[in-house]
């Protein structure tokens, strides 16, 4: 949630819209429920693909901005809408539930490198956005996924405004000067 193709042939990435930057972690799932009487939890994950779980990897748990704590990952498996995480040091339904509305972080640096002209939504969000003209239109707050395209909700005080994630429509992206560039289509604004 979270990459941006500037072309068409670039793959998507899923993970989150509404990040909170870490130092060194990213937001990448929370713990929604529990699954028996074991200690295993269920993960609704942001990420696209489970891969970024491995048994052996490290996660933090915990709130956004509360205290978090690290979990080594025993396994992880695909269920339903959601997936089954076994955590060591997790081993009942009590401690499970302690875990639940819990937010899961990894390292960024586990991350895979986006292709080129791809980003993930937490190097967006936070981002001046600006009109060909050099218009001020705002700062880019959440990205929101669509079937066909994802959309980047652009505010300025109470001005909002909903520009389509399409490489006609995005013009440039600078991470660095933390900025991007957009050609609206007519009537949008």
């Amino acid at each position: 949630m979270p990459l941006l193709p500037k072309k068409k042939s670039a793959r998507y990435l899923r993970l989150l819209s509404n990040s909170v930057r870490h130092k060194a972690h990213v937001l990448i799932g929370k713990i929604v429920g529990v699954h028996g009487l074991k200690g295993i939890s269920k993960l609704y994950s942001y990420a696209q693909s489970l891969s970024l779980f491995e048994a052996g990897g490290t996660v933090l748990i915990g709130s956004r901005l509360g205290r978090q704590t690290a979990y080594e990952i025993k396994w992880v498996k695909p269920h339903g809408r959601t997936a089954l995480l076994s955590l060591n040091g997790v081993m009942d339904r009590r401690q499970a539930e302690a875990l639940v509305g819990t937010d899961v972080f990894i390292e960024k640096a586990r991350l895979p490198e986006p292709e080129k002209g791809a980003y993930y939504w937490f190097d967006l969000i936070g981002m001046e956005v600006y009109t060909a003209g050099e218009n001020y239109l705002g700062r880019l707050t959440a990205v929101i996924p669509t079937g066909s395209n994802d959309i980047y909700v652009v505010k300025n005080g109470k001005n909002e405004v909903l520009v389509p994630a399409l490489e006609s429509v995005v013009l440039d992206i600078d991470l660095d000067q933390r900025r991007m560039q957009v050609e609206l289509p007519e009537g949008l604004i």
